[in-house]
């Protein structure tokens, strides 16, 4: 039998690692891109040979519009996520994105970690971005991505109440601090093959801009979405999600 100072001990550290449990299984369901705990997302269905190239944090007036040129290269299109306040500055750069057939989602007006925002701002966020988005485009916006994947069920609640689709992904590496173009592709390509294996579409993320500000060299991460383009063009089909929705 237990003393009371022992049992007193050994409560303790039960009620410290179901504590931690919790805050565990909370941070997988908020940050995971793959949890579905705090609610439906859309990532990619069961499509072997199906790729999407998303984009988040643009528009970038240095580099998006080299990136659309890229694209058309290859007769592919994509599916954007633009950062609200950076729309409302370059409108001609988020027309162009729609009027070459590619797809936006809205990214949140200011990118903020929308787990840990406030109920009203998070209404401002999405909100804002997608009437701001509206205007440009004259199209409603079906497709939302939380900042770095970042979400509570407020948020994709909030998400579905404007009417867009909460979107994540499963295929990504940190090409915003990559330099080299070739790692940033062989690491997808990775992903994606394994994905391929076990019968999966590629939900695929780079970076056209930067949530810290306009004009930052995303020369690497699009230099690796034209090794993707080139390398899969004959094995597999470039879709926006809408092929997913």
């Amino acid at each position: 039998m237990l003393s009371p100072l022992a049992t007193g001990i050994y409560s303790g550290l039960g009620g410290a690692a179901g504590l931690g449990l919790a805050w565990g299984g909370c941070a997988y369901a908020a940050l995971w891109p793959g949890s579905q705990l705090f609610g439906p997302t859309l990532i990619a269905p069961r499509r072997a040979g199906e790729l999407a190239l998303t984009f988040d944090d643009g528009p970038n007036p240095a580099w998006t519009s080299r990136l659309l040129e890229l694209l058309a290269s290859h007769n592919v299109h994509a599916t954007f996520f633009l950062v609200g306040k950076y729309a409302q500055a370059e409108p001609a750069l988020v027309r162009r994105i729609v009027s070459a057939g590619h797809a936006i989602g809205n990214h949140s007006w200011s990118h903020p970690n929308l787990a840990l925002t406030a109920a009203g701002r998070v209404e401002e966020e999405l909100t804002r971005t997608s009437q701001t988005l509206e205007q440009i485009t004259g199209a409603p916006v079906r497709f939302f991505r939380p900042p770095f994947g970042a979400r509570r069920p407020y948020v994709l609640r909030t998400a579905r109440r404007l009417g867009m689709i909460p979107v994540l992904w499963n295929a990504m590496t940190t090409d915003w601090s990559e330099p080299s173009a070739d790692k940033t592709a062989q690491r997808l390509t990775r992903a994606i093959d394994l994905r391929q294996q076990r019968g999966w579409a590629s939900n695929i993320v780079l970076h056209d801009g930067s949530h810290r500000g306009l004009g930052a060299n995303r020369g690497p991460s699009v230099a690796a979405a034209g090794q993707l383009m080139e390398h899969y063009k004959e094995s597999h089909r470039f879709v926006t999600l809408d092929a997913w929705s």
